[in-house]
């Protein structure tokens, strides 16, 4: 009878012990956030960029002030947010396989918006340069506009990414191989290739013959390779973050799904400038 009782009171009444191992260590596969205030601090730095902007083009002495600071809010909360991510996905392994599928297919669908965004790019420069209208002299380039000789620094440009697309793809194959130190060199040549690449087309920039503002084909260009430009530098510091990760041993072979989104990002970049070389560059300088 007294043991029956001890048996009774053992499963009916959980010890503090057993309390706390169920809380972090739950019955099921998936990842459960735990409040947060980054969500509410990245809306309001959203908010304090936007109003900043705003009275900065209209000359209004706050927007001085509001601007850089929703820039800092807005580093600050990067920082805070991501290193709390890897935290989680690192250090207390609440990242399992269930969670990681579902992160690749928020990436997928991440770089199908991504696509989307640079078609309606690419849609307004067709639909301005195939059939060019009566106002910029019914040719493409339009009357007045010195085009960029793709051959030059575009082509350049081009060699670069497609050689940062093949050593980031090299420091992949290093991850799961488990080669660590060809990881870092090659991730290194990767984010290296990618300073190279940006600091060309600011080049490329500062020499143009036209701007943005020299009718339709300026405000295509530069729009389509200014936007490209920010995903190129976003990829970098997202590449230089892994960098710095795999130097810290935070991927493992089966573990490294920070490092294979990074790369997927990259690759996408890489395609989109060889569209953006071949339409923009190549097929619209054509006189």
């Amino acid at each position: 009878m007294l043991f029956s009782n001890q048996s009774n009171l053992s499963t009916s009444q959980p010890t503090a012990h057993t309390s706390i191992y169920a809380s972090h260590y739950p019955a099921h596969p998936y990842h459960l956030v735990t409040p947060s205030p980054w969500p509410a601090f990245g809306g309001l730095t959203a908010l304090t960029i936007t109003t900043g902007t705003v009275c900065f083009m209209h000359s209004y002495q706050i927007g001085t002030y509001a601007l850089p600071l929703g820039q800092v809010m807005m580093w600050f909360v990067m920082y805070t947010w991501w290193r709390d991510v890897i935290r989680e996905a690192t250090f207390e392994g609440l990242h399992t396989t269930a969670v990681q599928k579902s992160h690749r297919i928020g990436m997928v669908l991440f770089i199908v918006s991504e696509i989307m965004f640079f078609f309606a790019f690419f849609w307004a420069f067709f639909h301005s340069s195939i059939v060019p209208a009566i106002q910029i002299g019914n040719t493409w380039p339009p009357q007045g506009i010195q085009a960029f000789n793709p051959w030059e620094v575009p082509l350049l440009n081009t060699l670069i990414l497609l050689l940062s697309g093949c050593s980031v793809t090299w420091a992949h194959h290093s991850i799961v191989a488990g080669y660590r130190k060809e990881a870092i060199v090659s991730l290194v040549l990767t984010v290296g290739l990618a300073v190279f690449f940006t600091g060309f087309q600011a080049l490329e920039y500062v020499e143009s013959p036209f701007h943005i503002s020299d009718s339709v084909y300026g405000s295509t260009f530069f729009l389509a390779t200014g936007f490209h430009g920010l995903h190129v530098q976003v990829g970098t510091i997202f590449l230089f973050i892994c960098l710095l990760r795999l130097i810290k041993g935070h991927f493992t072979r089966q573990h490294h799904f920070g490092f294979e989104a990074a790369a997927w990002y990259w690759h996408f970049v890489d395609v989109v400038w060889l569209f953006l070389f071949c339409v923009i560059y190549w097929w619209g300088g054509m006189e």
